[in-house]
């Protein structure tokens, strides 16, 4: 088992407070974590979707986590996202897709923790 310890100086109630509001947030996401891994086989990848512009309007989210087939590709993952959000296809002739930050071709395999990114037009004035 391997311990770590930290030190540091909380200055004043609210950094205590707000130091604690953070150890519990980080104990919530590593058990939510943890759980998940336990839930995963082996036979599927854990991707991160990103949401922009009309994409976040339509899913209401900024991200969420997807769980696909090993082997899956952009497209795949587009389908699974069009069952939970049936509103994404309005956009889905006209949205791009990123991979990890860059643009990909269709036929890319994502990976388990990769980031898929989707982009709609974007207008301004």
């Amino acid at each position: 088992m391997e311990i770590q310890v930290t030190y540091f100086t909380l200055t004043s109630p609210t950094s205590f407070m707000n130091f604690i509001t953070d150890v519990e947030e980080h104990e919530s996401i590593t058990e939510n974590l943890e759980s998940k891994v336990d839930e995963k086989d082996n036979k599927s990848v854990e991707i991160k979707v990103l949401f922009f512009a009309r994409a976040r309007d339509v899913t209401g989210m900024t991200d969420m986590l997807l769980i696909v087939s090993t082997g899956s590709i952009a497209p795949d993952c587009l389908n699974n996202l069009l069952l939970k959000f049936p509103g994404l296809s309005e956009i889905l002739w006209c949205m791009v897709v990123a991979l990890n930050e860059e643009y990909t071709p269709e036929n890319t395999v994502v990976k388990d923790r990769d980031e898929l990114a989707i982009i709609p037009p974007i207008s301004g004035g």
